[in-house]
């Protein structure tokens, strides 16, 4: 189930709604040198083989990974400056790195003031969407589709988890993790997804979660692309699988 709020629209949306970030890619062997263990538990890895998904090596008795973050920032913490504009690497993307747990209390930090903009080093960089897309103005779709939908998205997770909601870890299916390689999703270089991550959270002593609804990686690096849903059919924020308790991660496939 996801839950929706209305938004004013608040600008001229010029972008087609594309199905590049959203469509189910051709599963690849992934790279012999990005392959990389993982910690964590729980084990999704069964129902990825029989949806048909590649399980990257170094991940299948390992299927999840969970990030738990540093205290909370009241600003938001680099991520990885200036990456955006540096070519594709092949390199496997993990959740203990620093660029991770800073992108991770950018997201919450967005969250929790309702300020998307905080939220800005943890999303894919444009420059990097401009090498990736194969679409005429990469940059239109990026600003007018995929950024303004995550801020619909921050500002209705925002009603959903408030300001004094505290953040616990972030979970990402380590066995739904997947090479999509250049020529899917109208895509020009490859990169690293993983669906269904979930940011799981304490609030009024309860634990609780919601999805992020899609990461890529560039240069080694985790970022999220769609946060609420991959595609939407109104202009509305949307909270993808809200739920007490920490959820299910996936369901795996997607770009």
């Amino acid at each position: 189930m996801r839950l929706s709020w209305q938004v004013p629209l608040g600008m001229l949306l010029t972008g087609a709604v594309l199905a590049g970030c959203g469509s189910a890619p051709s599963a690849s062997s992934p790279p012999a040198a990005t392959t990389a263990g993982t910690t964590g538990t729980g084990s999704p890895s069964a129902a990825a083989a029989s949806a048909g998904t590649a399980t990257p090596a170094g991940s299948a008795t390992t299927p999840t990974r969970s990030a738990t973050p540093q205290a909370s920032p009241t600003a938001a913490l680099p991520v990885a400056p200036g990456a955006g504009a540096r070519p594709q690497t092949q390199a496997r993307p993990g959740t203990n790195s620093v660029a991770f747990r800073n992108a991770m209390a950018d997201l919450w930090l967005a969250v929790t003031t309702g300020n998307p903009s905080f939220g800005r080093p943890a999303f894919f960089p444009e420059a990097a969407y401009r090498q990736v897309k194969a679409i005429p103005y990469p940059d239109s779709d990026w600003q007018y589709r995929l950024w303004y939908d995550f801020t619909l998205d921050v500002r209705a997770a925002h009603h959903l988890a408030g300001r004094d909601a505290q953040l616990v870890r972030i979970v990402v299916p380590a066995s739904y993790e997947l090479w999509v390689p250049p020529g899917a999703c109208y895509n020009s270089v490859g990169y690293w997804h993983a669906p269904g991550a979930r940011v799981v959270y304490h609030e009024s002593g309860k634990e609780r979660s919601f999805g992020i609804a899609s990461l890529i990686s560039w240069r080694g690096v985790w970022y999220i692309v769609h946060l609420g849903a991959v595609s939407r059919t109104v202009v509305t924020g949307i909270v993808d699988e809200p739920a007490d308790g920490p959820g299910i991660p996936g369901p795996p496939g997607g770009c």
